[in-house]
């Protein structure tokens, strides 16, 4: 019995505590929107992505047409020269995926760019946040942008606004 009024004593003093902590809510894409320097840096990433892409195709496009003119000539090419024309094709698809990963992989250059265009931004967003939180006090913010499994949340919760004009925008 005494072991239960424990359990009942401690469960009801975290349910007190719980309740008297303070959330917030900002929408991320709502703050990433209405911030010039985020809009020019997702133009300039994609610019260099479809340069990139481009390069990454005409490479392609070269061992396609090496491969078609390889298979219209095959019937008159000595052993030797179709091993060596199956060889330079290769290569140049080896050489299209390894610009392809270059570029595009996970640790590829598009990949750096954004982090070092991203990073500033994003760090300026959570000092904001911050510095709103601390002043406020609140316990937790959550970002109603990738909390996919929201359903409601008050309006008069979200510091969206507030985040902006902290940042002065």
């Amino acid at each position: 019995m005494k072991k239960f009024s424990t359990i009942l004593t401690v469960m009801c003093m975290l349910a007190l505590s719980a309740g008297a902590q303070k959330f917030a809510l900002i929408d991320m894409e709502y703050i990433l929107g209405k911030i010039p320097a985020y809009e020019r840096a997702n133009e300039q990433l994609n610019q260099l992505s479809k340069r990139w892409q481009a390069e990454v195709e005409a490479i392609s496009q070269e061992a396609e047409t090496l491969y078609k003119n390889y298979q219209s000539e095959a019937l008159f090419l000595s052993d030797e020269q179709k091993k060596k024309k199956e060889e330079e094709i290769v290569e140049k698809e080896k050489s299209a995926s390894e610009l392809k990963r270059q570029y595009f992989g996970p640790e590829g250059e598009l990949y750096k760019k954004r982090e070092s265009l991203m990073a500033p931004i994003q760090d300026e967003i959570y000092e904001a946040v911050k510095t709103i939180s601390e002043s406020k006090g609140y316990s937790v913010v959550v970002d109603r942008a990738s909390a996919g499994s929201m359903i409601y949340a008050s309006p008069k919760i979200d510091i969206s606004n507030e985040v902006l004009e902290k940042m002065g925008y």
